[in-house]
């Protein structure tokens, strides 16, 4: 988190809004257009809608997301990942909540940038001279939205270090634009305000004839932005995020109202003059209106317009980079292939990985091909969203009882009230899967990635075998001072799994001294220990032998990237700063070691590969040969690692997990 924002500042309230509220802050784009699609204007969907959206503002965003999960913060970050680093330990199964969250959360969020940016480019159609031009759906308008979308995703790689400074005051000017065209509307029709009674929400719930429960579904939208809310909280903290809510609510319910109040103020007439606007407005129950571009004064529409395009660019970007980070965090933990991860500016936390840039870039614009206007976009989105807050809402359980340590009563009530209004919306919204197969494809093949990279991580480790390191110094002392034996390398480096600092895997001693003897004057041992903090960057030394067997212990958080080769060269400056190391066998290569210390290591990584010998259930050998597949597609471990500029050996052995115990051979004819 940036040391600035710790604090609560105008400078800091500014930045989270511009970065923390994108999402949730453009939902009036297309919520109540949602809420009321092609129904006729009924004051019971009017004033049961806006107070369903009040409640659900209130329920979900303020009291679940704003006042109690952003309490689980791991040293000041957010998401699920980081709330599944704090409760791993109390039940062994909670990795399959955090991938299944992960998983939808990601996928849905392929929607959020072509229905935001086409919400917006679509108001064009009330601008005069442009009605028939900019119509949903047209090749004009899918390609609008598809030229921005691709604008935003090609600009990622270089960062948003320059025209970052400017989303809070954007976000700014749109969040008070929406309020001012929320009041100017409610004071036309103040009588709107009953609706803050939650009696309105039950009566439209219950009365099927005007959508009844279902219309969760719709209302649902005006909170998926939360669960993103909570995975940014490490870039501005909560003290901001709760204080800037307070006028970003403020914001949007008078927004909300505002067009409740405007549906109702012009009584349903198909044709009615509206004397502020100063323009025609015809709809007779038959043709879906948005109510958002409605509300605004004829003048003000192309400036709205635009101001609302910028917004919704914001919000995707935002989408954009939490998305890079949940991808980052899943890879660290183990639940994801390694890939390539750049930094692009010296922002700490800013990264850009292109795998997930183009992935997201071909989805979004194969979801507006698909869908072509965010009309459909609507019906079909929000179902994933439920799903992720509910398994956000799951680890949070775990969290309250085990961390937190509240009284069960307390935790009981906070879990009922989450579970029936999530699980309500997740009903309502289950209509929409119909609606959403590519999703549903997406979603699938994410968590089964995720899924299957953590299990056969899990049953490979299962079978490692491990020797006690002081057993076999004197060998590796003998070898080290066989000058007969070609010099491999003056520092010899492995990567280990060890968590025990006596013990090294039987796969490195083997390669060390029977598959070819490699002669080394030092053999480092680097094992990487992720601990559950965000950012730790600590390291441990114990010489094992003395200039001879050293064991490097780094300790990195889960958004840091093992550079290993990176941090391999500075602990050894650091240890021969301290006089602590000597880095050649004699003067001569000391002497060159102090100009380029880094002249001679070299690393061996161990790959494996899984052998035709071996006999597995039938569930194990399903994890395995799919976890070995999508090795051939991940990147290297060189790269991944931060080897791409050292010296590096790459040793292939086979996997023999489960080896086959019965041979049905049989010799036939004379002994």
């Amino acid at each position: 988190m940036n040391p600035n924002l710790k604090k609560v500042t105008a400078a800091g309230l500014l930045v989270t809004i511009g970065i923390i509220f994108g999402d949730i802050g453009t939902s009036p784009l297309y919520v109540f257009s949602a809420i009321i699609g092609t129904n006729k204007i009924d004051p019971a969907l009017v004033y049961g809608g806006v107070s369903c959206v009040f409640w659900t503002l209130t329920l979900q965003t303020t009291f679940k997301y704003i006042l109690l999960t952003l309490q689980a913060d791991n040293k000041g970050e957010g998401g699920i990942f980081s709330l599944y680093a704090l409760v791993w330990r109390y039940r062994h199964w909670l990795y399959f909540p955090a991938i299944v969250g992960a998983g939808t959360l990601l996928a849905d969020g392929i929607i959020t940038p072509p229905i935001s940016v086409a919400s917006a480019i679509e108001g064009l159609n009330g601008v005069h001279g442009l009605e028939k031009i900019i119509v949903p759906g047209n090749t004009l308008t899918i390609s609008i939205v598809i030229a921005i979308i691709s604008l935003l995703f090609f600009f990622q790689q270089f960062g948003t270090k320059v025209v970052g400074s400017s989303f809070g005051p954007i976000m700014f000017i749109w969040f008070s634009m929406i309020m001012y065209l929320g009041v100017v509307n409610i004071a036309h029709h103040p009588q709107i305000l009953a609706a803050i009674n939650p009696y309105y929400a039950i009566e439209l719930l219950s009365d099927h004839k005007i959508g009844g429960f279902f219309i969760l579904g719709s209302v649902f939208l005006c909170t998926t932005g939360a669960e993103a809310l909570y995975s940014d909280l490490g870039h501005c903290g909560k003290k901001n995020i709760q204080m800037s809510w307070l006028f970003v609510k403020i914001s949007l319910l008078a927004n909300y109202f505002g067009q409740a109040a405007w549906l109702l103020w012009t009584d349903n007439k198909e044709l009615v003059q509206d004397s502020l606007h100063n323009k025609y407005l015809v709809f007779n129950g038959s043709t879906p209106l948005n109510p958002f571009f409605e509300i605004m004064p004829h003048w003000f529409l192309l400036p709205g317009i635009i101001i609302s395009t910028l917004a919704t660019i914001i919000a995707s970007q935002a989408l954009i980079s939490g998305s890079f980070t949940l991808i980052s965090e899943a890879v660290s933990m183990g639940f994801w292939p390694k890939i390539t991860i750049k930094f692009p500016t010296n922002i700490r936390g800013q990264i850009y990985i292109p795998s997930i840039n183009w992935l997201l870039w071909g989805g979004c614009v194969g979801m507006m091909l698909y869908f072509q206007d965010s009309g459909k976009m609507q019906a079909a989105y929000g179902f994933s969203i439920t799903v992720a807050m509910l398994m956000t809402t799951l680890l949070m359980f775990y969290y309250m009882k085990f961390v937190k340590k509240w009284a069960q009563v307390l935790i009981f009530l906070i879990l009922m009230i989450f579970v029936t209004v999530e699980f309500s919306f997740f009903l309502a919204n289950v209509q929409k899967i119909k609606n959403r197969w590519p999703f549903l494809i997406f979603e699938i093949v994410l968590i089964f990635i995720m899924y299957i990279w953590f299990k056969a991580k899990k049953i490979t480790n299962r079978f490692l075998i491990f020797e006690n390191l002081s057993n076999f110094i004197p060998a590796l002392k003998t070898l080290s001072e066989n000058h007969d034996e070609p010099k491999y390398a003056t520092h010899l480096v492995y990567l280990s799994k060890s968590n025990n600092k006596r013990a090294i895997e039987k796969r490195v001693l083997e390669s060390i001294l029977t598959k070819r003897p490699k002669r080394a004057d030092v053999y480092w041992f680097v094992h990487i220990d992720r601990t559950d903090e965000p950012y730790t960057m600590e390291y441990t030394v114990e010489e094992i032998e003395h200039d001879k067997i050293i064991r490097i212990e780094f300790k990195l958080g889960f958004r840091i990237q093992p550079r290993i080769h990176l941090l391999f060269k500075k602990v050894m400056e650091d240890m021969v700063e301290h006089h602590e190391l000597n880095v050649g066998a004699n003067e001569n290569e000391k002497a060159l070691n102090k100009l380029n210390i880094s002249g001679d290591i070299r690393y061996v990584i161990i790959q494996r590969f899984l052998s035709v010998e071996n006999e597995f259930s039938l569930k194990e050998g399903f994890i395995l040969n799919s976890y070995f597949a999508i090795s051939k597609i991940a990147q290297s471990d060189k790269k991944a690692f931060g080897l791409d500029w050292s010296d590096t050996a790459i040793e292939k052995i086979p996997l023999v997990l489960a080896p086959v115990q019965h041979i049905p051979l049989k010799r036939i004819g004379a002994h």
